[in-house]
């Protein structure tokens, strides 16, 4: 046994002990990439390197056997630029999206090619949880939407964007005439109340998301009608009215009030609904000044309600602010987004915690694809042509289409956002995938030669966490390292197909891989 101390503590342990297994003893956490219990010790990531004080040497904690007297530091300022470095070093090489064009390109943020593959699947249940995840309104939005997610679609690279708008439609239109729609689960009642003036996409959206953090809702409008520009500014041609009330139905069965033809300021006094509610929310559509000015909330003259960008509160505590109200838009898609963060907002407010915007997800970029990065993804996907109704204001796809459609999908985004190590650390330190730019990246390339795995060799980081899993469980030909130096990479023994190579411990592969090199095709699902 020997003696060290890891950030101040003082631990017994075996000799033959790594550092790393040292400070798991102390309840220490280090983060690893390439290491895996059980497994030799690979020490190429780096990312868990440590500091021992008294040589000043910074140390893989999964090889580096302890020594008595040590002094280890895990976590200052010195290890963690480190720990970003090894990172930002992996990151110049990795090529994949996190994240998908489409999906970044929608101000709601919508897990658009999860939905995408679920309509493929047929499966509409599990869709329209998808949708509703972020999207308060999908079936007037499927008919109304510009569509700015089709506008970044890689596959109008190659011929036309898939219908993204037209199969959220299709979801939602679906979801609507079943025999139960859905109705999202909420949390249990604060107590806590809402007061949202005017009945809009930014108001709606707000309500359907404070009512499932169990907040109740009013909502006031001065129409006979809820919906607000929805109802009063949209040709019913394009959206009809019996498809608002029906969306609006399922924001009322969560529990919101509708206060209808009540106009602030002559029917009920702001200061009224201020000492009333918990909270309240200016969603008026487009103001002129006296009514602003009504409110007290500061605003720019001839503009809107003066409000954060990112989390639409006023310069009055407990009033926000959203929609056209602050800027006008004519895209209701915005209205819906910041109405969901609003209400996010909100959420904070009330449980008297510091209001900060919804935090974004670290994302791997690989950039501009190339033809040849195109080619590769639509090998794997349906080659065919966008279908489209005839007329895309009164008809909407069949089934039979939907799946066509859906299933154009190229599938770029990662098939394993969440259980990919490397963006959850890269996401920890701060990693910037720009640091160390990679002029000369190579090309997408999708292995497709099994039947439930799929491997791209671009996001492998050549730990070796599967050559040597393959070994331990003998595989007849397993997984090897193959050529030296910069151009080593992971592959099948004598040019054999990945079936080969993985045909019992496929699972245990793709569990263990810490990014999405080796990944289920149907991808892992998150709801």
């Amino acid at each position: 046994m020997c003696q060290i101390t890891i950030n101040g503590e003082t631990v017994n342990v075996a000799k033959t002990s790594t550092i790393l297994q040292a400070a798991r003893q102390l309840g220490i956490t280090i983060p690893t990439l390439c290491y895996l219990e059980g497994l030799e010790p690979f020490t190429s990531c780096m990312l868990c390197v440590v500091k021992e004080q008294k040589s000043g040497k910074l140390l893989p904690s999964c090889s580096a056997r302890v020594q008595e007297g040590m002094i280890i530091e895990t976590d200052s300022d010195e290890v963690q630029a480190a720990r970003r470095d090894a990172l930002e070093l992996l990151l110049s090489e990795h090529i994949g999206d996190c994240e998908a064009p489409c999906q970044k390109g929608c101000p709601a943020h919508m897990n658009i090619p999860q939905m995408l593959r679920q309509i493929a699947a047929g499966e509409l249940d599990k869709a329209i949880l998808t949708i509703k995840k972020d999207i308060a309104l999908p079936a007037v939005l499927g008919r109304i939407c510009p569509a700015p997610c089709e506008k970044v679609c890689n596959r109008a690279k190659i011929d036309e964007p898939v219908s993204i708008c037209l199969l959220k439609r299709y979801a939602a239109d679906a979801n609507l005439d079943s025999s139960v729609s859905y109705i999202p689960a909420s949390l249990p009642l604060t107590g806590k109340r809402v007061a949202i003036i005017g009945s809009g996409p930014t108001g709606l959206a707000a309500a359907f998301h404070l009512l499932q953090y169990g907040h109740a809702c009013d909502l006031y409008d001065q129409n006979e009608g809820a919906g607000g520009t929805l109802r009063y500014g949209v040709d019913p041609d394009k959206c009809p009215a019996s498809v608002l009330d029906s969306e609006i139905a399922v924001i009322a069965k969560l529990g919101a009030r509708f206060i209808l033809q009540k106009t602030i300021g002559k029917d009920i006094a702001f200061a009224e609904l201020r000492g009333n509610y918990d909270a309240v929310v200016l969603a008026t559509g487009v103001i002129d000044d006296s009514l602003a000015a009504l409110t007290g909330v500061p605003f720019i003259a001839g503009k809107g309600f003066a409000a954060d960008a990112k989390t639409f509160v006023t310069g009055v505590a407990g009033v926000f602010a959203g929609g056209s109200a602050v800027r006008e838009s004519r895209m209701a898609i915005r209205s819906v987004a910041q109405g969901k963060t609003i209400a996010y907002s909100i959420h904070l407010y009330l449980q008297k915690k510091d209001i900060a915007p919804l935090a974004g997800r670290f994302n791997s970029s690989i950039g501009k694809l190339t033809i040849d990065d195109l080619q590769a993804m639509l090998k794997l996907v349906n080659t065919g042509s966008r279908k489209s109704p005839a007329d895309t204001d009164t008809d909407c796809l069949t089934a039979a289409e939907a799946v066509y459609e859906a299933s154009r999908c190229l599938r770029c985004d990662c098939r394993k956002p969440e259980g990919c190590k490397l963006r959850q650390y890269s996401e920890e330190y701060n990693a910037d995938q720009k640091h160390y730019p990679n002029i000369n990246r190579k090309n997408v390339e999708l292995i497709d030669q099994h039947n439930t795995v799929i491997y791209e060799p671009g996001k492998c980081i050549k730990c070796g966490i599967c050559v040597q899993i393959t070994e331990r469980s003998a595989e007849k030909l397993g997984l090897t390292f193959i050529g030296r130096g910069f151009n080593v990479r992971i592959g099948i023994p004598f040019n054999s197909e990945l079936a080969a190579g993985l045909s019992r411990v496929a699972e245990e592969c793709v569990l263990n891989c810490p990014t999405g090199a080796l990944a289920h095709k149907k991808g892992e699902e998150k709801q």
